[in-house]
């Protein structure tokens, strides 16, 4: 059971998003700051994602036609601008991920700023418009970056996991949709094996990786929730996964009632529901704490 149901448009039974964060080789350039120039192979492990993966993702997306969301470093729109305008050719949406998958609270608040400013920046030059949507690198977002948020009329926030499906953040500076997101929908668990950033994954075969996505499909889809894939194209983008990707978007959008959207879409389908019907979306009041607990002895 869902505590306050949304209705989709439509009459879908369930809300569907595929997004994907092209993190490419910031990560290796953000967590070995000293020699990653060095470090050939995570740095070509991390761009499979722009030069094979999103080409791949984006035909079938072209194919099938859905119109998902991206969310990527700023310098990664730098360093892979084609590919970025591909993103963007086929009507999808580019949310902010930091500058280079900077992790915000291992900065001071001054330092987000810079980092969120600059992939800002980034957004407008490139882009060519300000991004509405943001999904925190590593989902670590702080207080600091909502009020950034706010202040910055972003629609909505990816990077918390409280619900499942789309809610409300209250602050004392404003509010925000939050679209929830959760590692079982996450393919860095089945996936990701990446000694130089600390994750040591037992890398899963396609099946298996992917049955719990499925599985947590058919629990949404029965509940009349959110179901929200959070992949990377260097790990899901793979030929033998994307493979089984294609079959069961193929299998799904023929045979269930779904509505594929961007989350941009999505977030205003939600905060329309919200206008029509006040007290029907939940509401969460940040920050959730003024200080660490009570420490006993």
């Amino acid at each position: 059971m869902i505590q306050k149901k949304i209705q989709w448009p439509n009459g879908a039974q369930c809300a569907c998003a595929i997004t994907f964060d092209m993190d490419a080789d910031s990560l290796i350039h953000i967590s070995k700051p000293k020699d990653s120039h060095r470090r050939l192979y995570p740095i070509s492990m991390g761009q499979y994602g722009p030069h094979c993966g999103i080409p791949r993702i984006l035909d079938t997306y072209k194919r099938l036609g859905l119109k998902q969301s991206f969310f990527i470093p700023g310098w990664c729109i730098d360093q892979y601008p084609e590919t970025v305008e591909n993103i963007i050719a086929g009507g999808h949406e580019i949310g902010h991920h930091g500058y280079l998958h900077e992790d915000p609270t291992a900065h001071s608040h001054d330092e987000q700023i810079e980092w969120f400013d600059k992939a800002m920046e980034t957004h407008n030059r490139i882009v060519g418009k300000s991004p509405r949507g943001y999904r925190a690198p590593v989902y670590n977002i702080t207080q600091g970056v909502i009020d950034l948020l706010i202040e910055k009329n972003f629609k909505y926030d990816s990077s918390l996991m409280g619900d499942d499906i789309p809610y409300v953040l209250n602050t004392a500076n404003g509010t925000l949709m939050e679209i929830p997101v959760h590692w079982g929908t996450d393919d860095w668990p089945p996936f990701a094996h990446y000694e130089e950033i600390g994750y040591m994954m037992p890398v899963k075969a396609p099946s298996v990786g992917l049955q719990g996505f499925w599985e947590e499909f058919d629990a949404q889809y029965e509940a009349g929730g959110l179901w929200h894939a959070i992949w990377h194209p260097f790990l899901t983008g793979r030929l033998a996964r994307w493979q089984q990707v294609e079959c069961w978007l193929e299998d799904t959008l023929t045979n269930k009632n779904v509505w594929f959207a961007s989350l941009e879409e999505i977030t205003a389908h939600v905060r329309a529901v919200q206008k029509q019907k006040p007290g029907a979306i939940r509401e969460d009041q940040l920050p959730y704490y003024e200080s660490p607990p009570r420490q006993w002895s």
